[in-house]
């Protein structure tokens, strides 16, 4: 075949309508839950994230690296509840720490054993001597975001152009937006995302690229100019979440230089990495310390916590008392039990070098299927994490992701994995997440359905 041979956009039409079908009549008990469920649970999920049309899958259980929907239907499990699950669902060392924990109690709203084994942990891994704990992602870099903007003085945030940092009012700004409305390079917009969202908190988020620390330099000082220098960078470090878009060598240390030059705190969040890319995360991939990092997902194990990690000086704001860094069910008796297995029992060096082989076989053979097969694309990875790319041009950031990535193309490989026994994450600009518990069978059997999709298309 001739190289990068296009694909007839015609047949891929035909198959999204064919396994969308299928799909269908695979999940009517979802349908008929949905129905239900809808009467008084809006939209029919608990978040807008689990929706999907014509409906959402429910999912009845999970064992191991497998889940089970509500139709009986089996699948590998390759979302794992947007990358939190990389310990595998139900892991027996989490479950005996849990059942033995509940009969002690599981809520006081006081200090417990537990969340200080669980911080010495996460210091050994992160380099960051204190640590705080939350509830989910969203409370993390909400309150990271406090910490530094108290910290500086100031109030203007500098987040990816793009990027995800959950659901608090100062980071849901520039993340999914058309290619036409990102702006110029060294000044794109600031644009809310969704409703609700005061614009005098818009104006204070500015946006820069990824993998380009020249322009995120170039508008702080514009920045600076205006008297308003940003109190912090927020950023995905080890990936940016637009399927798997690594930082180009050298980005990180130039983003660590320009962020201590100008006295800005450099935020690494790390939600949807961390303990899913390496023991200590980014720093621990790429040797680049950030002044505080935010986790949640992975840390539970299963149940929802969260954490804040920083300096001794950034963090001595929270010990005086000058910041309210509050939950009330922070360091939860249950997350932390949970928290402290996962961090001594499974996710262990033997567990990261397991994840390491999967990727790589996955990664390597999913690139073997696009050469073979002549498509347009490319499969890039990091830890637990990966995905394929169907682009001709290497995304880099939220620009080149929207400029070029195939979105029908993308949306066929979903229904596709669905239809035989794959749970994918659902969205254009989502990856897999491996877990300790997948094995060679998985990879293989992804492998397989990856390369009949691919056979299918160029026949």
């Amino acid at each position: 075949m001739s190289a990068n041979k296009p694909i007839d956009r015609s047949r891929i039409a035909e198959l999204t309508e064919i396994e969308q079908r299928r799909l269908d009549e695979r999940t009517a008990k979802s349908r008929a839950l949905y129905e239900e469920a809808a009467k008084h649970l809006s939209g029919g999920v608990a978040s807008s994230y689990q929706g999907r049309d014509p409906w959402p899958i429910y999912i009845d259980r999970g064992e191991g690296p497998k889940i089970f929907d509500v139709d009986g239907n089996e699948y590998w499990d390759f979302h794992n509840g947007f990358g939190s699950m990389v310990q595998g669902h139900a892991h027996p060392v989490i479950g005996e720490a849990i059942i033995a924990r509940y009969p002690l109690g599981t809520h006081f709203g006081c200090a417990v054993p537990d969340a200080a084994l669980v911080a010495d942990e996460l210091a050994k891994r992160w380099g960051l001597p204190k640590w705080r704990f939350t509830n989910s992602g969203s409370e993390s870099t909400m309150d990271a975001i406090r910490i530094a903007r108290a910290f500086t003085g100031r109030d203007t945030v500098m987040k990816i152009f793009g990027s995800y940092h959950g659901h608090h009012d100062t980071v849901m700004v520039s993340i999914g937006v058309p290619y036409d409305s990102i702006g110029d390079r060294d000044n794109l917009a600031s644009l809310p995302y969704g409703a609700g969202i005061p614009q005098a908190v818009v104006d204070m988020t500015v946006p820069v690229p990824f993998n380009d620390a020249e322009a995120m330099e170039r508008r702080i000082k514009k920045l600076d100019q205006e008297g308003r220098l940003p109190a912090c960078v927020i950023m995905e470090a080890a990936m940016m979440n637009l399927g798997v878009v690594l930082p180009e060598p050298g980005y990180l240390e130039a983003v660590r230089e320009i962020t201590q030059r100008y006295g800005i705190v450099l935020i690494f969040d790390e939600v949807k990495t961390g303990l899913c890319v390496a023991a200590g995360g980014a720093t621990d991939r790429f040797g680049v310390l950030p002044d505080l990092v935010t986790l949640a997902k992975s840390l539970g194990g299963g149940l929802p916590s969260g954490a804040i990690g920083g300096s001794e000086e950034i963090m001595a704001i929270v010990e005086s008392g000058k910041v309210y860094q509050v939950g009330t069910y922070n360091g939860n008796p249950l997350s932390m039990a949970a928290a402290l297995a996962s961090l001594t029992q499974v996710l262990t060096p033997d567990a990261y070098a397991h994840l390491d082989h999967l990727n790589d076989r996955i990664l390597a053979g999913a690139r073997d299927i696009i050469d073979r097969y002549d498509l347009i694309g490319y499969a890039v990875g990091i830890g637990s994490k990966g995905c394929v790319t169907f682009s001709d041009v290497k995304v880099r950031d939220y620009e080149t992701y929207k400029q070029n990535q195939d979105v029908p193309l993308t949306e066929l490989t979903w229904l596709w994995n669905m239809n035989r026994g794959i749970f994918a994450t659902p969205g254009r600009e989502e990856e897999w997440t491996l877990s300790v518990t997948h094995t060679d069978e998985a990879v293989d059997h992804y492998l397989s359905v990856f390369d009949e999709l691919a056979s299918t298309l160029r026949a």
